[in-house]
């Protein structure tokens, strides 16, 4: 007789909890207009839809005026306007009413820290305690039930273009319904893994696996030290390399139910031993980690796929310059920004410097004294035409200029060019043509920005600084963006009256010989120099010798005009 799979609405079974047949869920989403309460963002609409056993109890929606303008792009992705939310109740009316719908029951959104994160800071702003409410995440669920060859990724857009007749469109209560077909269909797989109950769910993602029990082993050997972890099978092939400030710690975590990403899962099945790399510092740890990955390719580090698929954009060095897409940077006189983490963004970028400059499109090298035939950008109006001779050479590398400046020094041009051409698609409500212009300039101006700061360290043979330590300070030697020595050093010495420069001299010379790379490029990983830029920005960084200071005039003061919230791009 074939052993019978109880069902959720079962009612012979005692399930030990909360069946989910029988549970009030709350599916909420939010609007806001920005990523992070703790960055001054606010709610603008909250959605949410109350269900049990499969049936709609009710719905809730209202927005809510957040007494703040609304981001443009904020409105360009939800249609969410400051006229909108003008008459609209303020979160201290909102808030409790939501609270009061949602009493009871368990709370579920789709990457749930950001909603509950933002009704938490409200809640707290406002002095109203929290309710102890049970979370599900629909995010995680996804992640844990479905195989990557169902969905590319757990996004609501593409769970709902599966599972939902709903399609999410950046609107609360809309999001809310696609959500709930989500979860509906994720409880339905979940019955295949017997998980029935609230409890189930809440620990279904923190189950150790037979194959995380066996390995234990594996950890014993491991100091209780900061520093690098690579994994690898029983060829000796690295599966995946870690950093931790408690290697120990880090490597044991692996085989507990703290574990539960289904790749480690399969990882730690492959893993026959795991060798460590002690670090001084943090930092030395994750550049090590960084060189690790570039080196051995670990098939289980994500970021590890095809580094060197990355791309640049290049002002040539010629009589009449272009603008050219280009994988390297090399040496001679052109100017390059990057590097795009994608061609399309290069391409992004590409787009909008042609868009606001009139310099030539098309490939190839022209003579001093070009008699080609003009193009029909020419006769469009957005090309100077050197190729027959409609522009002097003065008048070409005028305009080379103001594209030279955009990209190092402040793309001001660029910006006020695309905000007025914004502001005329947006009053003809062509909102998603407004949205393609700003996302291409914030392919721009990221690279250029990127680029300032990689330069802006890449161009210095020696930085030496140092940062408070628990033992100590902790000491950095960076040549040329690539970091060259690292050590702690000891407290007494650093009290010890002129022995702190006899201690950085006999570190120099364990320090990395470092040629420098064509500028902008550093002479190591741009990540790796990307990590030690944010570790001399670090509160408390002092320079011992040498100097450093981010270029100015720079891109960044333009990040906030068009570049969308990292948290909102990755809901969106």
């Amino acid at each position: 007789m074939a052993p019978h799979q109880p069902a959720f609405d079962d009612p012979g079974i005692d399930w030990g909890g909360r069946p989910l047949h029988d549970t009030t869920f709350c599916v909420v989403d939010l609007e806001t207009t920005g990523g992070s309460p703790a960055k001054g963002s606010k709610i603008t609409e909250i959605g949410a839809v109350k269900v049990r056993g499969g049936e709609i109890l009710g719905e809730f929606q209202t927005l809510v005026n957040p007494d703040q303008l609304i981001p443009a792009f904020i409105t360009v992705l939800t249609g969410i306007t400051d006229q909108m939310v003008v008459e609209a109740p303020r979160i201290a009316e909102a808030l409790p009413s939501f609270l009061e719908f949602a009493h009871g029951s368990v709370l579920v959104a789709h990457n749930a820290p950001f909603d509950t994160g933002f009704l938490k800071h409200a809640a707290r702003e406002l002095d109203i305690a929290w309710p102890g409410f049970d979370v599900v995440d629909t995010a995680v669920l996804a992640r844990r039930v479905l195989l990557r060859d169902e969905v590319p990724n757990v996004k609501l857009a593409t769970l709902a273009a599966r599972f939902s007749p709903v399609r999410p469109d950046h609107r609360a209560l809309t999001d809310a319904r696609a959500t709930v077909d989500v979860l509906h269909a994720l409880f339905e797989r979940l019955g295949t893994w017997n998980v029935a109950t609230v409890e189930d769910v809440a620990s279904f993602t923190s189950k150790v696996t037979p194959q995380q029990r066996r390995k234990r082993h594996l950890a014993d050997s491991v100091p209780d030290a900061p520093g690098v972890y690579l994994f690898r099978d029983a060829r000796d092939e690295v599966l995946y390399v870690g950093t931790s400030r408690s290697l120990r710690t880090r490597v044991r975590s692996y085989f507990t139910k703290a574990e539960t990403r289904t790749r480690m899962g399969e990882m730690i099945a492959l893993a026959e031993r795991v060798d460590t790399v002690v670090c001084a510092t943090d930092t030395e740890a994750r550049v090590r980690e960084l060189r690790l990955i570039d080196r051995h390719r670990p098939p289980y580090n994500r970021r590890s796929k095809f580094p060197e698929r990355v791309s640049w954009l290049r002002l040539t060095d010629e009589p009449w310059p272009r603008i050219s897409l280009v994988r390297s940077v090399t040496e001679g006189a052109a100017t390059h920004i990057g590097p795009f983490r994608s061609r399309r963004q290069a391409e992004a970028a590409l787009a909008t410097l042609h868009d606001a400059f009139r310099i030539r499109q098309c490939s190839g090298r022209l003579p001093i004294k070009p008699s080609r035939a003009a193009c029909v950008l020419a006769e469009l109006g957005q090309c100077l035409s050197p190729c027959d001779g409609a522009v002097t050479p003065t008048d070409y590398l005028y305009e080379v200029s103001r594209v030279r400046t955009a990209m190092t020094a402040d793309p001001v041009e660029v910006v006020t060019h695309l905000e007025q051409r914004m502001a005329h698609l947006a009053e003809s409500q062509r909102f998603e043509d407004a949205a393609v212009l700003r996302d291409r300039a914030a392919s721009l101006i990221r690279a250029v920005r990127r680029t300032q700061r990689l330069d802006s360290l890449a161009s210095e043979p020696e930085v030496i600084a140092a940062a408070p330590h628990d033992d100590g300070w902790q000491v950095h030697v960076i040549r040329h963006g690539r970091l060259a020595a690292a050590a702690i050093l000891p407290r007494q010495v650093a009290t010890t009256r002129g022995a702190t420069a006899g201690w950085v001299d006999t570190l120099l010379t364990t320090a990395e010989t470092v040629e420098p790379a064509p500028r902008p490029m550093p002479a190591a990983l741009v990540e790796e120099t990307e990590v030690l830029l944010r570790w001399l920005e670090s509160p408390g960084v002092r320079m011992v010798r040498g100097s450093w200071a981010s270029a100015w005039p720079a891109a960044a003061r333009h990040v906030d005009r068009f570049d969308v919230d990292l948290e909102v791009a990755r809901l969106a």
